[in-house]
C-alpha cells in the first residue's frame, strides 16, 4: 500500500477516536469512550474493572499521544493522527495495536458476562456500538471477530482484528 492510500484510510480511522467529535483527539475522548463502555455494562467506575477501564484509556492515551502529537499540546490533529499512524504502521503494524491492548484488555473483561476470557459476538457488538461504530455495520464486524467461528472472541482476536483494522486496504465507499 502506498503512502497516499495509507493516509487516506488512516484519515478515515480519525473519526473513531475523536469521541466528542472537536477535530481533535485527546485524554477526554478515552475517558469519554471509558465512561461509554462502562454504562453500557452498567460497571461503576470506582470497580477493580472500571479502574482497569480507565488505566488501560490512559496508557492508550498516552500511547497514541507519543506516537503522532508532534508539538506536544496534549491534543491530536489529524493531520498529526495521518503522519503518526502511517509512520508507525510503516515501522511496526502489531506496535499500533499493542498500544490498545492494556484498554482493549479491560473492554474486553467487563463486556465478559460469563468470566471465561472472551466475549461472544452480541457482547461485542454492544462494545462497538458504544464506541461509535456505525449501527447497521456493527453486527457484521462482531462476527468477523469470530476469527476461529467458536462463538466466542478472545483477546488475541480482538488485537489481530485491531491491527488489521489499520493496515489492511478496504475499496472505497
Amino acid at each position: 500500500m502506498d503512502r497516499p492510500e495509507y493516509e487516506h484510510k488512516i484519515a478515515r480511522r480519525f473519526a473513531s477516536f475523536d469521541q466528542d467529535g472537536n477535530g481533535h483527539i485527546s485524554r477526554e475522548d478515552f475517558n469519554a469512550a471509558a465512561a461509554a463502555v462502562l454504562a453500557e455494562f452498567d460497571t461503576a467506575a470506582r470497580s477493580m474493572k472500571g479502574q482497569a477501564l480507565y488505566d488501560g484509556a490512559e496508557a492508550f492515551w498516552q500511547g497514541m499521544a507519543g506516537m503522532a502529537d508532534r508539538d506536544g499540546d496534549q491534543r491530536i490533529t489529524r493531520e498529526e493522527f495521518v503522519s503518526g499512524a502511517v509512520k508507525r504502521l510503516r515501522d511496526n503494524s502489531q506496535r499500533f495495536a499493542e498500544i490498545a491492548r492494556p484498554f482493549l484488555h479491560a473492554v474486553l473483561a467487563i463486556a465478559d458476562s460469563d468470566g471465561d476470557g472472551a466475549v461472544t459476538p452480541g457482547e461485542a457488538e454492544r462494545v462497538l456500538r458504544v464506541l461509535g461504530v456505525d449501527s447497521g455495520a456493527c453486527a457484521g464486524v462482531a462476527a468477523a471477530l469470530d476469527t476461529d467461528g467458536d462463538g466466542r472472541i478472545a483477546e488475541t482476536e480482538i488485537i489481530t482484528a485491531f491491527a488489521a483494522h489499520f493496515t489492511t486496504p478496504e475499496p472505497d465507499a
